[in-house]
């Protein structure tokens, strides 16, 4: 095995998941995080694993962080961090009994997390850190690492829309603060007075297995792909990194120059899944809404964590689709308008970029759902967690155990309970380690350019306070899956909050009022046949009016009965049942949801 045939790259998860999409605190620049690496490795109770009670006395006492913020950074790396679906439930089962935050503080108190990595993870916040330089020129200066953009690409800049799944980005920030990371898994005993390591120093092996949180690599592409520590310390670059199995360490200067000549792109990430990963087709796709549609997935080859199913520019379609292929992967719907889009599987993470008057109906969603840059948009999910971040007009129906985050940019958020079902949602639920309770869709948290804000639904105090509001009860509606799909679900899982359900019964109320009136009418064959020809005006109307119209038309299966995808023939159907069945309709003159 030749050293140069090794390659290393960011995994896409820490930054992808880990990464808070706003500018990081101040309190996480590397002169703190400095200070913090030596503090946990000199402190009882801190090293090599760190619980909440300590976390919060450095994030709160030391860091003047709010404690909800604290939290908010803890919770987030637990989220994407390896856990089993037992392990989530269980977790689940012991906060929905806790009573008083004094039970509620004494339960997260048994949660901790592997010291090195989490500061590796502090440290990533630095991605979406805003630039002075690049706010005012748009793009950062040449250097040598700089290559003219192919049409590829082009196309992932213009697909990720941030930093967090662009795997170019990763890149440029794990080369250009290497040394910074490297440093911060160096030990006190080996640090100057200024907290800089020293050139002679050396990173443990236990130091450089937290590494393989942010690196992993392979040692040629049709190779198995292996945490970075491993490919360290075997083959050429051991030799190169100078590795020593007797003191089990690296010097950091080797170490650095080792893994800078060996880094390169994910061949995994977006790039390289818009430029070569499986194209799935569609009916019509040659003519009418889909002509411009792409539908990428690189599920066949990734290893987990790094599968992605890439969805840009459907157009006046409904699609739904539950497959292995979407099984654990983490989903990009990009530029969608006029869509109805139902992923009914259990999936990794899903980010909505840039979508309008459109609803996406997900699967439960083990870590988040990002919504961004989006207009007139409806959301249905079961999710880790929720975060929105410059958008208008949307509404989020969701079960959540974490409380939504409202990200800045905002405006007319409208969070409402969960309120839907299909058969199989509470077997992917339990796939993924997602209960029904605690459900905390109504306690969102406001974060900004400057920390955590108090939100208060409905009032106008400030524009961020303004930005949401609870669905009141008098709006609140059911919507049903209008697809036949085999599973033992059959009501939506936990039930609504009481007065959302005392909504519903008055409008079943109504509804049994306004029958009782027909009835006792008496009409003749005649005027039935009139008053029914009425109330179909009045309902084909208010399904115009409402856009409902277009949501129906939609379903209506089209005249080409089949449809082809990357593995072959896939029958098109309203059954969604399996990873050959694919619906899709017509995206103009649509028309039955029943909802």
């Amino acid at each position: 095995m030749e050293a140069d045939s090794v390659s290393i790259w960011p995994r896409m998860e820490p930054f992808l998941l880990g990464a808070l999409q706003v500018a990081p605190s101040s309190k996480l620049s590397l002169h703190y995080l400095r200070k913090m690496a030596t503090y946990v490795r000199t402190r009882d109770g801190c090293f090599p694993i760190l619980g909440w009670p300590m976390w919060r006395h450095i994030a709160c006492g030391k860091l003047q962080l709010p404690e909800d913020l604290a939290w908010l950074y803890f919770e987030t790396f637990d989220l994407f961090i390896g856990h089993t679906p037992e392990e989530r439930l269980e977790w689940a089962e012991c906060l929905s009994q806790c009573s008083s935050k004094s039970e509620l503080d004494q339960q997260r108190s048994k949660l901790s997390v592997d010291t090195l990595q989490f500061l590796l993870f502090l440290y990533i916040q630095q991605l979406n850190r805003v630039s002075l330089r690049t706010s005012l020129i748009g793009e950062e200066w040449p250097s040598h690492r700089t290559r003219s953009p192919g049409p590829s690409d082009r196309e992932a800049k213009t697909s990720s829309q941030n930093k967090n799944w662009d795997d170019q980005a990763h890149l440029s920030f794990v080369q250009s603060h290497l040394a910074e990371i490297l440093e911060l898994l160096v030990e006190p005993g080996q640090l100057s007075q200024s907290g800089q390591a020293l050139r002679d120093c050396q990173i443990s092996l236990d130091a450089v297995r937290s590494l393989g949180m942010l690196l992993e690599g392979s040692a040629c592409p049709s190779r198995p792909v292996y945490p970075v520590h491993r490919l360290l310390t075997k083959g050429p670059l051991q030799t190169q990194a100078s590795y020593s199995s007797l003191t089990r360490s690296f010097p950091l200067h080797k170490l650095l120059s080792c893994l800078q000549h060996n880094l390169t792109v994910n061949p995994f990430g977006i790039t390289a899944c818009l430029r070569s990963g499986k194209k799935l087709a569609w009916a019509q796709q040659v003519e009418g809404a889909m002509k411009r549609a792409r539908i990428a997935r690189n599920t066949h080859t990734a290893p987990p964590g790094s599968k992605m199913v890439l969805m840009s520019q459907v157009f006046k379609q409904t699609l739904a689709k539950t497959s292995d292929k979407l099984t654990g992967a983490n989903i990009k719907i990009h530029r969608c308008s006029d869509a109805f889009i139902y992923l009914l599987s259990p999936l990794r993470s899903v980010s909505v970029d840039k979508c309008r008057d459109s609803t996406v109906f997900l699967g439960p969603v083990e870590t988040s759902v990002h919504i961004h840059g989006c207009h007139n948009l409806r959301v249905v999910c079961v999710a880790g967690r929720i975060a929105i971040g410059a958008s208008s007009r949307c509404t989020i129906h969701a079960l959540t155990p974490t409380r939504p985050l409202l990200l800045p940019g905002n405006t007319d958020i409208t969070l409402g309970p969960f309120h839907t079902f299909y058969p199989s949602l509470e077997d992917h639920m339990a796939s993924v380690g997602l209960a029904v309770v605690p459900n905390a869709w109504d306690q969102p948290l406001l974060l900004g350019t400057e920390g955590l804000a108090s939100p208060s639904p409905n009032t106008s105090s400030s524009p961020d306070h303004a930005c949401f509001r609870l669905l009141p009860p008098s709006e609140f509606h059911t919507i049903v899956v209008p697809f036949e799909m085999e599973g033992d679900t059959c009501e939506v899982p936990g039930g609504f909050p009481p007065l959302y359900q005392a909504a519903l019964d008055e409008k079943d109320k109504r509804i049994q009022n306004w029958q009782k009136t027909v009835m006792e009418a008496r009409l003749n064959k005649e005027q039935r046949r009139q008053f029914q020809e009425l109330v179909e005006v009045k309902f084909h109307k208010w399904l115009l009016e409402t856009g409902h119209r277009q949501e129906l038309d939609s379903l209506i299966p089209p005249t080409m009965a089949s449809v082809q995808d990357s593995n072959g023939p896939a029958a098109d159907t309203t059954r969604v049942n399996d990873s050959k069945h694919i619906r899709t309709g017509r995206g103009e003159g649509r028309s039955p949801m029943a909802c």
